[in-house]
Parts: C-alpha cells; sequence; structure tokens
C-alpha cells in the first residue's frame, strides 16, 4: 500500500525508531524558520483545519499497524506545524484507544499553544516536543519568522499553560544559532523561562541538516556544551545536547519499486546523508546508490555539501 500521510520509520536522533504521521500539506506552518531543513514556508497561517479527511490517515494507520512492527514512538511530524491540524486529537485518541501499545509523541513549534483547543487535543499524547530559541522579540522574528499575530511572550504563556494542563512528558528544544541566540543575556532569558514552563527536559539541539538560510552554521560539541551548562537550572531540570549518533535499522523492504519509494519519500521530505537513508531504511550503501541514480534519472536529485556529508534531496 502506498502510504499518504505516514512515513518511515525513521531514525530520530531524539525518539529511535519512529513512525512519521503528517496531517498537513508539505510547507504549511505557523513559523518560516531560518534553520528548517524542509526549505522555506509556503503557506504560512495559523488558521487550523482540517487538511485531509480523518479516515484516510485512520485507515493507512490500521493497514500499517495491523503487522505489529517495532517502533519506540508514532510521532506527529512532517514538512509543517501538526497542530494546525483539527484531527490530530481524534488521531491520538484513535492511538492511544485502539494501539495502546504505541507511545505517541508531537513534534511541535509551540506556537498555538495559547489556545485551549491546541492543548486539549494533546492531552493523550505520550510526549510532547515544543521548540523555544529566545524569549526576546527581535531574536525570535528573526530566527522564527513567525506568521503575523504570534509573538513569542504568547508562545511562552501557552507553553506554561499547557504544563499546568498536561500530565505527559515535555521535552523542550532550544535550538542554536551561534551568534544569534547564545549571548549571555539571551542564554539567561531562556533559563527564566525554562523555570516558568518546567519541562521533563531540555534538549539543546543545533544544525544537523542543510537549514533554509546558508548563513545559519552548527553549534560545535564545545559550544553546545557551554550552552547546556548556562540553561541548568540547579539541576532540576535535565538539560542534554542532542548529539547525531547513528544506529543500524532493520530491513523495511526487499522489494525493488517499494525502495525506491521509500527512498524518494525520505529525500522529499527532508535531505538524508547516505548514512541517513541506511539507518532509517536497513538498505546497504549499494542499493541506496543504485536507488539515488534511479530517482536522479526520473525526477532529479539535488546535494548539499555540509560538514556531516554529501546531504540528498528532491527539488519541490
Amino acid at each position: 500500500m502506498k502510504y499518504s500521510h505516514l512515513f518511515g520509520p525513521v531514525h530520530s536522533r531524539r525518539l529511535g525508531r519512529s513512525l512519521g504521521i503528517d496531517l498537513v500539506p508539505v510547507k504549511t506552518c505557523s513559523f518560516d524558520c531560518v534553520y528548517c531543513e524542509c526549505g522555506h514556508t509556503t503557506r504560512e497561517t495559523t488558521e487550523r483545519q482540517e487538511f485531509f479527511p480523518l479516515r484516510e490517515v485512520l485507515e493507512e494507520l490500521r493497514t500499517y499497524l495491523s503487522s505489529a512492527p517495532v517502533l519506540d514512538f508514532i510521532t506527529f511530524s512532517g514538512s509543517g506545524e501538526p497542530t494546525l491540524s483539527t484531527s490530530i486529537g481524534d488521531v491520538i485518541c484513535f492511538l492511544k484507544e485502539s494501539y495502546p501499545q504505541y507511545r505517541v509523541a508531537v513534534l511541535t513549534n509551540g506556537s498555538l499553544f495559547w489556545r485551549f483547543d491546541v492543548r486539549n487535543d494533546l492531552m493523550q499524547a505520550d510526549l510532547v516536543l515544543p521548540t523555544l530559541s529566545s524569549v526576546f522579540e527581535e531574536t525570535f522574528s528573526r530566527i522564527q519568522r513567525p506568521a503575523p499575530g504570534i509573538h513569542v511572550a504568547e508562545v511562552i504563556e501557552g507553553l506554561i499553560q499547557f504544563r499546568r494542563e498536561y500530565a505527559g512528558e515535555i521535552w523542550l528544544e532550544v535550538f542554536i544559532i551561534p551568534g544569534i541566540n547564545t549571548s549571555r543575556r539571551e542564554l539567561e532569558g531562556l533559563r527564566v523561562a525554562i523555570e516558568q514552563i518546567a519541562p521533563d527536559r531540555v534538549q539543546v539541539n543545533t544544525l544537523d541538516r542543510p537549514g533554509t538560510e546558508h548563513w545559519v552554521r552548527p553549534a560545535s560539541p564545545a559550544e553546545l556544551e557551554r550552552i547546556r551548562g548556562a540553561l541548568g537550572i540547579s539541576g532540576l531540570i535535565p538539560v542534554e545536547p542532542i548529539r547525531y549518533e547513528l544506529t543500524a535499522g532493520a530491513p523495511m523492504t526487499t522489494e525493488w519499486e517499494e525502495a525506491v519509494a521509500l527512498v524518494r519519500e525520505l529525500i522529499r521530505r527532508r535531505p538524508c546523508t547516505l548514512e541517513d537513508i541506511t539507518t532509517a531504511t536497513g538498505l546497504s550503501r549499494r542499493e541506496i546508490l543504485k536507488i539515488l541514480r534511479e530517482i536522479q534519472i526520473s525526477s532529479g536529485i539535488q546535494e548539499s555539501q555540509e560538514e556531516r556529508g554529501i546531504f540528498f534531496f528532491c527539488p519541490e
């Protein structure tokens, strides 16, 4: 079966073996982040709606999960902001009622948590991973480039309110861009906000794949360690840098056409190195190179040389 709303499983640095659910059209988001690995936002909005029929998403999940795959998480993510979908609460409820053995995670930019309906939709998720990269409006706007009407004070207040209401785990991501949000003032502001939000842990992240803007560069391991120390709150809230570690993935398919479709879908959604594709699919480097050549002939592939190697991605 060809899936329109599911992708992966992929190896996530934070969530292990993760099956993705994408509930919004490509690059439909409330932010246009300078570091986004999916490119510029083409539809910037704060309006929630049901972008795809709920029955389609549930049918794909029934089909995929019927084989009882081994997963660490089922994750709402993709190439846009998942909380823009009014279906997200219904899908989470379906998963927790029908497949309670799987943990459900939501990767979100946190922009809409000031809304009660958004917070309420996520109540049954096991883990919510919002992002906060600055508490100052100027820096927030420079990094996140939010849709009109979104302000950082409102974002922070929404996260604080969500913590009061939500019984699951919150892992707060702080995305670091050297020279932009790494000053003493920026880090002290973030530390105070973290104390107010009281997440279960803070994860300090930086650029791993090519970002939207060429000037965004990754922080070094030493810089991430310095920032981790600056954000620490007397050891009460764990702060950890996210480091890239590859682990072996199980083979996903032996059928050539399915393998080609899987690799195409991976690099359509986000840039990947050969190692990333190997980890996500279980295919050998030789098989992946053959698949990439086939995709290059049929639809084209772009490459970008970055610190971690050559990233492959499909143009829009």
